[in-house]
């Protein structure tokens, strides 16, 4: 090991230390005080962004190729910190009012941003998987953190059962694609293939196994089961990043695996990545049409989005558009994050003790009792259903737009209908704050307030203003893939 391979995760290894030294020093933080642990952790994700950006493009591989560090990965890190600190936002506040202050939750929330970031470095089957775990424990652990409520500790308990059941396929899949091609590199698996020395069979068996682990990561249909569950029962603003987080991560190891490792079996994974787009579009908005909480619903709202996002990832295995469909991707989870994160602190903001004020009907009147928050929550609504100018919209043209260029017509066809259908339940919640009557309790602290409005101002601007980042997009990914 050299230092040059210590430098490739630098920005990982500093958040581990980090959160790591934070857990004991939490120990002596009264509970009164533990404010502190979360400027702490917030200063660590500071210090940590810092590390990734000065990085820049990377420096490339290390350790003998399992880990690279690229533009496409500094994209994401950057991406998945700042996802880290507005999920410390939101949940400042919200554990003081719902009287769930510990402190292992910021320490846990470093945990799980740290293998988020690994994922989005991993070159090497067997480090996506410990990242993969490095990840999940955490998550599993903060889903159940509104203990001794019931829907807390099943969210928990649900989450926990089915990632170790989706892990297993993951870690099948690792073990066919060895003894396919006698290696878990990425690189190596590619030339395996591309050379014929590698079972193709067995390979794209394994290949396979690996879409269902990954799929579950980012709950795409028919892995979706845990979502729903996991997203009413789990506290607001673990939920929030959880959605934006583990999806920018899922995404993050489901591109480099099949646009630099499976190339040569696109004819075979590419209909059953058509297949999971068109469901995951289709089984995410029709669910959502029928739920009356909005944690719910934003769950299956989430389910489609990833659907969305299949849409461009079905040309992976086109080469002259395969970068144009990563960078697509990579700029959507940017608008999913800005709007998503908006969404839930809206949710953060009106979610009281034992799940009251989650219900859609809870938001009645808001439009009166507090315009600026409805006004906030109608963008993100907006840019859920995509609606110009919003980032939703741009990140939707772009994503639709390289299907069509692939020969995918009606796949993307039925994207612009599963949209149309999303504007129902997503114009629900804003008829539902500005034309019923209601008295909604919304409370908050600055940070929250923070969070709504940089949010807001994120998806409106994003959308307006769009080379810069989808040219921070392409630049990733022309330097990565």
């Amino acid at each position: 090991m050299s230092f040059s391979d210590i430098a490739t995760l630098l920005p990982e290894t500093f958040l581990v230390l980090w959160a790591s030294v934070l857990l004991l020093v939490d120990l002596f933080i009264p509970r009164q005080r533990k404010g502190w642990t979360a400027a702490l952790a917030a200063f660590g994700l500071i210090l940590t962004l810092y590390l990734a950006v000065a990085q820049g493009s990377g420096l490339g591989a290390g350790f003998g190729g399992m880990v690279v560090s690229d533009g496409f990965a500094t994209f994401l890190e950057v991406l998945l910190l700042v996802s880290g600190l507005l999920g410390l936002a939101l949940a400042h506040d919200y554990l003081k009012r719902l009287q769930m202050v510990r402190g292992e939750y910021y320490t846990l929330l470093l945990f799980s941003v740290a293998g988020m970031m690994l994922m989005a470095k991993a070159a090497d089957l067997m480090v996506m998987f410990l990242a993969l775990e490095l990840l999940s424990i955490p998550l599993y652990v903060l889903a159940a953190f509104g203990r001794p409520l019931a829907r807390g500790e099943e969210a928990g308990l649900k989450y926990f059962i089915l990632g170790a059941f989706a892990a297993a396929f993951l870690v099948y899949g690792i073990a066919l694609t060895y003894g396919a091609t006698r290696t878990t590199l990425i690189d190596g698996i590619a030339q395996a293939a591309a050379s014929g020395t590698a079972n193709m069979l067995l390979l794209a068996v394994g290949g396979g196994l690996l879409l269902v682990g990954l799929g579950f990561k980012v709950a795409a249909v028919p892995f979706h089961m845990w979502t729903p569950d996991v997203y009413q029962g789990a506290p607001a603003p673990l939920t929030g990043f959880m959605a934006a987080g583990a999806k920018v991560a899922g995404f993050a190891a489901l591109l480099r695996v099949l646009v630099l490792a499976y190339p040569a079996l696109a004819a075979q994974l590419t209909p059953i990545v058509w297949a999971l787009a068109l469901l995951t579009m289709v089984v995410g908005n029709l669910a959502a049409l029928a739920q009356k909480d909005i944690k719910r619903m934003l769950a299956y709202s989430s389910i489609a989005h990833v659907g969305y996002m299949l849409v461009a990832v079905v040309a992976f295995g086109n080469a002259a558009l395969s970068a144009t469909a990563v960078a697509a991707v990579l700029f959507y989870l940017l608008a999913y994050a800005a709007t998503n994160f908006g969404a839930w602190s809206v949710v953060v903001a009106l979610e009281q003790r034992e799940g009251r004020g989650t219900a859609i009907a809870d938001y009645a009147g808001l439009g009166r009792t507090h315009p600026w928050l409805a006004l906030a929550m109608t963008v993100f609504m907006l840019s859920f259903g995509g609606f110009p100018p919003t980032v939703g919209f741009v990140g939707k043209f772009y994503l639709f737009r390289v299907a069509l260029d692939a020969g995918y017509v009606g796949l993307a066809i039925v994207g612009v209908l599963a949209s149309v259908v999303s504007v129902y339940y997503y114009m629900r919640v804003v008829t539902t704050m500005y034309m019923r009557e209601g008295t909604p309790e919304a409370r908050g602290d600055g940070w929250l307030n923070l969070s709504v409005g940089l949010s807001a101002l994120a998806t409106v601007a994003l959308g307006i203003v769009v080379a810069p980042a989808f040219q921070w997009a392409m630049r990733a990914v022309m330097r990565a893939f």
